[in-house]
């Protein structure tokens, strides 16, 4: 079982914000300035979490964001530290079934989450703060032509396990669009399914529009119109039975503004409940 510190390179090795997502932070935890103050009981709260270590799990897609949130809760808090373990949400719920140390966990997709739910795993009703769709990401120049999902039949394929929330959604689409696909690699998680494209070791990978994103120097996207149809849902709650209050502040900086701006510049959809 992976710790928590291999997930995030010794647990401390974050990523430096892209200028604009750390612009938007500023201005929406900020009291004053920007043209206006930020209502901190929507975005972390003010701070009463000085002090305490929080771990949070989360789906590999949300690195970048959550490396970004992690960052500003921790300056907001003096001497807080959030512990972040990135990898496929049916992993990290394994992990957690098994007694991992987690307070906090965000999965890409509502049945990992209700699996959790249902063996009293997590503290209250965990809830939707983003939604992302699948895309197909191919190497810089698309040399296999790849110009739509029904193209991936006849290409080296690298897609998510089926048990693996981007690959659900992959088998989603494949029903929509009545296309069965048969890839030659199936990964843990959809950064691993990105490396593959990066590598070249893949003609195309199916992974999420904020990934395609993240790599845009590196790969390029072929839209899936059909994927719009099967989104997936993201969903954040406390572990049971002993998660701080600092987890539940570091929960509503994901679901505030601050978070709901930085998940949305990164591609990322607003939860069913907001516009």
């Amino acid at each position: 079982m992976p710790s928590p510190a291999t997930g995030t390179g010794a647990g401390r090795k974050r990523l430096r914000h892209r200028l604009g997502g750390s612009a938007v932070l500023a201005c929406a935890l900020a009291l004053t300035g920007c043209g206006g103050g930020a209502d901190p009981a929507s975005d972390g709260g003010s701070g009463s979490g000085t002090g305490d270590t929080i771990t949070v799990f989360a789906a590999a897609s949300l690195r970048e964001v959550f490396e970004s949130l992690a960052e500003d809760y921790e300056t907001r808090n003096p001497g807080s530290e959030v512990v972040l373990n990135f990898a496929g949400s049916s992993d990290l719920a394994t992990q957690i079934e098994a007694g991992a140390p987690a307070d906090v966990f965000a999965s890409a997709d509502a049945p990992t989450m209700e699996r959790l739910a249902e063996a009293g795993l997590i503290d209250g009703e965990p809830g939707e703060f983003a939604r992302n769709r699948l895309t197909i990401a191919v190497p810089q120049g698309n040399p296999a032509g790849v110009n739509g999902f029904a193209d991936l039949t006849g290409v080296r394929l690298v897609a998510c396990a089926p048990q693996v929330p981007c690959g659900a959604a992959a088998t989603r689409i494949q029903e929509v669009t009545g296309v069965r696909l048969s890839p030659v690699s199936e990964e843990s998680s959809v950064t691993e399914v990105l490396g593959k494209v990066i590598s070249g070791e893949a003609d195309a990978g199916l992974v999420y529009v904020t990934d395609a994103l993240a790599a845009a120097g590196e790969v390029e996207a072929v839209p899936i119109p059909e994927a719009a149809e099967v989104p997936n849902s993201y969903l954040i709650g406390a572990v049971a039975p002993n998660a701080p209050e600092a987890a539940r502040e570091f929960i509503d900086t994901v679901t505030g503004s601050a978070g709901q701006a930085l998940l949305q510049e990164a591609g990322f959809q607003p939860p069913a409940d907001r516009p």
